[in-house]
């Protein structure tokens, strides 16, 4: 099995693409070994010591690791754990864990008012057709949090959650674009 790895724009997260389908749907962070323990392969990736990240995306697998730690030294760890992950076709969770709540979904974002109904399914459709795809291809994802007073409030994830061209995507690409298209939006936060 060849694993391929790419660069992101994120210099402490690396994008191992394994040639094969990580997760069917959805996306999934881990930002911590207690979130991490409900997935083999992410256990077996914040064991190696200096990992502080991990992301599944459909097709990859984004690690992040500590300021400080050498990419030179952790490569061929995180190697050799995802070939093990892959050639011995480990599920990706632990049984009894299939429906569990994805992080950050449940908590306090900015409830929609139903009036603006239209307005966000139009932001969801930008985002969903536009933001998403050119995100995943940097190790990443963006997750929709709200809509409220003209303002949008999205989450990075993955290598984007790090990265210091993270408010520069967020303010020159992604609300240059939802401003375009949906002239509702006044600005676009993190959430």
């Amino acid at each position: 099995m060849f694993i391929e790895t790419e660069t992101t724009p994120n210099p402490a997260t690396l994008k191992f693409l394994p040639g094969e389908v990580v997760m069917a749907t959805g996306t999934r962070e881990f930002t911590s070994d207690e979130q991490a323990a409900v997935s083999p392969l992410a256990q077996g990736l914040f064991a190696l010591g200096d990992v502080t990240g991990v992301f599944f995306g459909r097709e990859f697998v984004s690690v992040t690791i500590a300021p400080g730690a050498a990419w030179s030294d952790t490569k061929p760890q995180v190697l050799a754990v995802l070939l093990d992950h892959f050639v011995t076709q480990t599920p990706l969770f632990a049984a009894g864990v299939a429906d569990f709540a994805v992080p950050g979904e449940d908590d306090d974002a900015p409830a929609d008012d139903p009036a603006d109904a239209d307005i966000i399914d139009q932001i969801k459709d930008l985002i969903e057709t536009r933001v998403r795809p050119a995100v995943a291809n940097d190790g990443g994802d963006i997750i929709y949090r709200g809509f409220r007073d003209g303002v949008v409030y999205l989450r990075m994830q993955g290598a984007c959650s790090g990265c210091p061209s993270s408010t520069a995507t967020l303010k020159n690409g992604i609300e240059s674009l939802l401003k375009h298209y949906v002239p509702e939006v006044s600005e676009v936060r993190a959430a």
